[in-house]
């Protein structure tokens, strides 16, 4: 059977561990702590009042897709149609959509190691075989051409930011592996979720060197939106109407409500405050996490530390359960993401407050002193 490949999401176990402590610290949960812009929630309200309750269209809102057209546009100097743009229930439909779109009944799947371990289990549920190429800090976490040519795959997903590692590809060795994929026909796929969460520098999205790749970006964490699960994909206009026909068929469309108030997401002020609180948190994080453990390197988007613990363990689930039943700190351990040396780390999350964090950080030097 196809579940029984399947592993659990080990961070959503954690999350259902950390709910029995009152006082718990959580560096566990991807999600942002912090609201939408409040036109978000008066467009929610305004679609409430309207009765908005039917399904949409299945590419979601015109209106929607063209505020997306925009947001492209002033972002990344890209041009894109709406009819290329389709709405789905958080990202995750958007990966459904994408793997059954380019990949066929056991279809090669390539993954970095770690990576977000969904992409595996969804390539499982679709009886897709993942093909996992390890990264490290030697290669500051991205997979490159050398890579692929070692590993026979027909679709390639990559993501950046990344999650776990807050990694940003750089932008000639992303023009290195699309022009590599579109010259070997594997597809592209690139997880853009966390863009806008970018510090230093800005991410290029994959649209930018090719328009034969399929792009996946949401509204649940740049955007502080992750309850109203909506998402968003951007596919070649060739594959277009046969992303429509598989949505029609998994989901029937996007949440209507969801879509209504995410057509006040792009507040472009409130979104800068957004990201500069997100940046202090990781400042803060990764100079007293790099005092007790060590950081490979400071992430440059996202809202992740990859944290290695080697210092302490070789069982970072057995580790991050100790945390949480003794001084009642939540993690993620490593092995949530992969195989490649991820026994040895903990994904931090700056997803809570400074004031949150310092007492996370208190009971961490307290424990680990005495332990």
């Amino acid at each position: 059977m196809r579940y029984e490949k399947m592993s659990s999401f080990i961070v959503m176990d954690i999350v259902r561990e950390a709910l029995k402590y009152e006082d718990t610290i959580h560096f566990e949960i991807g999600q942002p702590d912090l609201n939408p812009t409040p036109k978000v929630k008066q467009r929610l309200a305004k679609a409430l009042d309207d009765d908005k309750f039917s399904y949409t269209e299945s590419l979601g809102l015109l209106q929607l897709r063209e505020k997306i057209v925009e947001h492209y546009k002033k972002e990344y100097k890209v041009d894109i149609k709406p009819s290329q743009i389709l709405l789905t229930p958080g990202t995750s439909g958007a990966f459904l959509v994408a793997y059954t779109l380019t990949l066929k009944h056991k279809g090669k799947l390539g993954l970095s190691d770690p990576s977000y371990p969904c992409y595996k289990n969804f390539a499982h549920m679709l009886d897709i075989d993942p093909v996992f190429m390890n990264i490290d800090k030697s290669c500051n976490y991205q997979l490159n051409i050398e890579h692929l040519k070692k590993n026979k795959i027909d679709a390639l997903q990559i993501s950046s930011p990344s999650n776990p590692t807050g990694n940003i590809y750089e932008d000639n060795n992303l023009k290195e592996l699309i022009e590599y994929c579109d010259k070997n026909r594997i597809a592209f796929i690139s997880d853009e979720l966390y863009h806008g969460l970018v510090y230093e520098k800005k991410a290029s999205t994959a649209l930018q060197f090719s328009s034969n790749v399929i792009v996946i970006n949401g509204f649940s964490k740049y955007y502080c939106m992750p309850g109203l699960r909506l998402g968003w994909m951007i596919v070649p206009e060739k594959l277009s109407r046969e992303a429509e026909i598989i949505a029609q068929n998994i989901f029937i469309s996007a949440p209507t409500l969801s879509q209504y108030a995410a057509l006040e997401a792009f507040d472009y002020e409130y979104l800068e405050s957004i990201k500069e609180i997100f940046k202090k948190r990781r400042d803060y994080l990764f100079k007293e996490l790099n005092e007790i453990f060590s950081v490979d390197a400071k992430p440059e988007g996202a809202f992740y530390l990859w944290v290695d613990v080697s210092k302490y363990t070789n069982d970072s689930f057995s580790f991050a359960k100790e945390l949480l039943e003794n001084i009642h700190i939540a993690t993620t351990p490593g092995i949530d993401f992969g195989s490649n040396k991820t026994n040895k780390y903990l994904r931090f999350a700056y997803t809570r407050d400074i004031e949150h964090m310092k007492e996370g950080i208190k009971r961490l030097k307290e424990y680990l002193q005495s332990r």
